[in-house]
């Protein structure tokens, strides 16, 4: 059997030469199942770009993991200068109990360290603006307080 396609083509379809059990294979009762577009007017359905949706998947992983590796990094910062702080806390406190200290300090109050004449360190109450014209003292190390943890923090 032949079929005209046109009146103008005069072109003749053999439907001897259509393998119809491939043809019904592209036919669906739910056209929105299929992975085609089913008619003229029906959507674009383009394969999608697997290597740039992978791209951009990379690109945003290492954003976001240096956002957290900076993250990271700016709170070793700030555990690096706390135990610096500590650290510094540490020494001037080991360097005040090895100082003459003729009364009991008070948690919270400020006291001042002097360096003697070849006598050592020396812890005091008076500051150096309280001495007058003559300070008894070779020089002025810090003013101080005591901490809570009896460590003592430099002003």
């Amino acid at each position: 059997m032949t079929i005209k396609t046109s009146k103008s083509s005069g072109n003749k379809i053999d439907l001897t030469t259509i393998d119809l059990e491939k043809g019904r294979d592209m036919i669906t009762n739910f056209p929105g199942l299929i992975q085609f577009a089913h008619s003229v007017g029906s959507a674009l359905i383009k394969p999608e770009d697997k290597g740039r949706i992978k791209g951009n998947a990379v690109a945003a992983m290492h954003d976001q993991t240096d956002r957290q590796f900076h993250q990271i990094y700016d709170q070793m910062q700030t555990l690096i200068n706390q135990a610096n702080l500590l650290k510094e806390r540490v020494t001037i406190s080991e360097r005040i109990y090895q100082a003459d200290i003729g009364f009991t300090p008070v948690i919270n109050k400020i006291y001042y360290l002097y360096k003697r004449k070849n006598e050592g360190d020396v812890l005091s109450m008076v500051g150096p603006k309280d001495w007058g014209k003559k300070m008894p003292f070779e020089d002025y190390i810090a003013e101080v307080r005591l901490m809570s943890d009896h460590t003592w923090e430099v002003i």
